[in-house]
């Protein structure tokens, strides 16, 4: 990325305020009103503006010196602010120009703040790089992200040996959202966080671990300093901070619906008859897509919250789709390249209340199913069972390589076309496998060492014959088709 953008000051990177574009001189604004001192912050520009043609989604991205808040125990950092993921000009040429009632563009600005070292006299470059990653998936997947999402990374975030190798993402504690002429902008901020912070985000909530990390200076303190050179976790600082989370796992189960996930499911109950009623998932065969009404459905069922009235809702698969006020529950990002939120669900006005026809896909019961997942996907089987099934709640992983979803359902569900009598249906690539609380708490035990620290020797393979269920974790590579 070096080579494709460059530092510049701010005045030569965003010109004179009386040029600026209204968007963009929104966001500088409020900067401004935090950093009276830097008018001029330094900048990573993209030499090639996305709207002509280059790979950088971002315009600018600025980089300030935050002195911190000594009373507060907050150190000095460096704090990465974002420009491009709104619509800073207002004439479509990147976003299109929905006037100021809404979001703008995507609706968010990134920003990240890095713990300064002694001997810095400047911001390092990388989290640029970083955030450009971010975005460039948000642009090219329409995908947006909210407060209390993670993002596992699976690499230092540095690129160095830190221990640092995913995110959460939070509000920004200092920026506040700003209404422009485009629509409004809300500023999330990354926070950096070792493997086993971001387990018990998956674990439990997003919401819940970032509430930790804030009480532990060294982790990030009130304001989630990233300290790429932190070599422990807080549960190692401070170790009754497992038995919090825990105890948030058994009261409140976990807050996470679903994933973009390595899948992939078979029909075992007999081979396809025909064409229109192929098996799913098949290696080899071409999968049936969802319409798009369908695919929303899915979208919703990860998107929105599963709790009215306090019993756990599915989306209808027909009707249209339901506006009721829920707790918005996070959505895992299991790959790097994959994320699992619509922008264009996320703009949908509530006020459109017409049923769109869409082609019908039969529902189809099954007999006997074969469900397939990589490693890391097959890590979080526990954590569906436990954390969201013995919880009356249901899970969702949708394929990154296609249509196919694998929605587990629990007995109190409402809505789900999987049934007691007939636990195992789908609609075209969507997959329900309902599960009862005695089957879940087989499936526990059976699946034990999914959670080992051992790495697992694939392929591995449980089967419960009297379900006619069969799960098997396979290698990434088995999934590499892009017929999956």
């Amino acid at each position: 990325m070096d080579d494709i953008m460059r530092p510049s000051s701010g005045a030569s990177g965003l010109g004179l305020a009386s040029v600026f574009p209204p968007g963009l001189q929104a966001i500088y604004g409020e900067c401004r009103r935090l950093y009276q001192d830097q008018p001029n912050p330094l900048q990573v520009t993209a030499i090639v503006k996305y709207w002509l043609g280059g790979p950088d989604p971002l315009d600018y991205i600025s980089m300030y010196r935050n002195l911190g808040c000594p009373a507060q125990e907050i150190q000095e950092h460096w704090h990465y602010v974002s420009f491009g993921l709104s619509d800073l000009y207002g004439d479509n040429r990147v976003h299109e120009f929905t006037g100021p009632d809404g979001p703008s563009g995507f609706g968010f600005e990134l920003t990240f703040r890095l713990k300064r070292e002694p001997d810095e006299t400047a911001p390092p470059t990388w989290p640029a790089e970083l955030m450009q990653g971010l975005a460039r998936y948000v642009f090219q997947s329409e995908n947006t992200f909210c407060s209390g999402d993670h993002i596992s990374w699976h690499s230092p975030l540095d690129n160095s040996e830190s221990r640092i190798q995913h995110m959460l993402l939070t509000e920004d504690p200092q920026l506040q959202p700003v209404q422009t002429p485009f629509g409004l902008v809300t500023f999330l901020q990354i926070v950096g966080v070792c493997t086993e912070e971001l387990q018990a985000a998956q674990q439990w909530n997003g919401q819940g671990v970032l509430d930790l990390l804030r009480s532990v200076h060294m982790a990030g303190g009130p304001w989630l300093i990233t300290d790429m050179r932190r070599g422990e976790t807080i549960f190692d600082i401070d170790p009754h901070l497992q038995e919090r989370v825990d105890k948030g796992i058994e009261s409140e189960g976990s807050n996470l619906s679903g994933v973009s996930a390595k899948c992939a499911w078979d029909d075992l109950s007999h081979p396809p008859e025909d064409e229109d009623d192929s098996r799913s998932i098949c290696i080899g065969s071409q999968p049936r897509r969802l319409s798009d009404k369908d695919t929303e459905q899915i979208r919703e069922a990860l998107r929105r919250g599963l709790e009215l009235n306090g019993k756990a809702v599915l989306p209808p698969i027909s009707s249209q789709r339901q506006n009721h006020d829920r707790p918005q529950q996070s959505v895992g990002h299991l790959q790097k390249q994959q994320y699992s939120r619509s922008r264009k669900n996320s703009l949908e006005s509530e006020s459109s209340t017409a049923i769109v026809p869409h082609e019908l896909v039969r529902t189809r019961q099954l007999e006997s199913v074969h469900l397939k997942f990589n490693q890391e996907s097959g890590t979080l089987l526990p954590l569906c069972l436990r954390g969201r099934l013995l919880h009356g709640r249901h899970f969702t992983y949708k394929s990154i390589t296609g249509d196919t979803a694998i929605t587990f359902v629990s007995m109190g569900v409402e809505g789900a076309f999987a049934t007691e009598e007939h636990p195992y249906a789908a609609h075209g690539p969507w997959l329900q496998v309902l599960l009862t609380e005695e089957l879940v708490e087989q499936m526990l035990d059976d699946l034990q060492d999914l959670t080992a620290r051992e790495e697992p020797i694939l392929p591995k393979e449980y089967s419960w014959p009297d379900k006619k269920l069969k799960i098997s974790i396979l290698p990434d590579g088995a999934f590499d088709s892009p017929l999956q």
